[in-house]
Formats: C-alpha cells, structure tokens, sequence
C-alpha cells in the first residue's frame, strides 16, 4: 500500500472530513477514517453522509488508479448505490474500493466500508467516468 504522491492535490472534502487515503499495487484503494464527534449524527453514529462519501471516494480513487496507474487520473462518480448495514460510533473504519471492470471513458468499481473491529458496515456500486486533465 502506498500513498497518493505527496503533491497530489486534496480536495477541500477530503481536508475537511480528514481521511488517509492508500493504494495498492493491485488496483485496490483504501480511505480510512478515525471517528470523531464531528463525524457522527444526531444519533451519535457516524453520519451516512460520510459513510456514502468514503465509500464513493474508496471506489473513485480505485477508478483513478485504473485508468492512470501510477498517475492517478481525474474521475467524476456517474452514480453510486449505497447500501446500510450496520450503524459506527466509535474507532476507526475503512473502504476499500476496486474496479471491476470498464473501458477507455467509464469504470465500474465497488466499495465496502468496515469497522476495524472487522464489522461490514455498507457496501456500494458505482460507475466513474474518466475526464480530462486541466
């Protein structure tokens, strides 16, 4: 697992949030995230806002690695489906996306978020499509 080059560009959701981001050789890429009082809802579990947002970001930098390899390329999610199993109030969690498929323009990849206690939390499917570099 390595990092994102260290002059890669964070967005301003990801500087917010607070994720660590790590890829793989595989293709496979993970975000991971301490709860903090922050992050959790008014039912003090964490927010599905954010649950749906590091799954999405797990599959879409998998998505960029697919397309760029080393360089990661540009992506914007087509669409996502999220799924809710299990509710986190505390500890840290971790999405893991991969791509399972796709051409030249659109990636298809899912992503599961789980509890470092091994817990499967929420699961997505998504479609990315490639954009062009600026």
């Amino acid at each position: 697992m390595t990092s994102p080059p260290p002059d890669a560009p964070l967005s301003g959701a990801h500087r917010l949030i607070g994720y660590d981001v790590a890829l793989d050789a595989d293709g496979s890429a993970r975000v991971s995230l301490k709860i903090e009082a922050k992050h959790l809802n008014r039912n003090d579990s964490l927010h599905g806002g954010i649950v749906a947002m590091l799954l999405d970001s797990a599959a879409g930098f998998a998505a960029s690695f697919y397309f760029g390899g080393d360089l990661l390329q540009r992506v914007v999610t087509v669409s996502v489906t999220t799924n809710f199993i299990a509710a986190a109030d505390a500890g840290q969690v971790v999405a893991t996306g991969t791509v399972s498929g796709g051409g030249h323009k659109i990636a298809y990849a899912a992503a599961e978020l789980r509890h470092a206690d091994g817990r499967l939390l929420a699961t997505a499917s998504s479609v990315f499509k490639r954009v062009a570099q600026t």
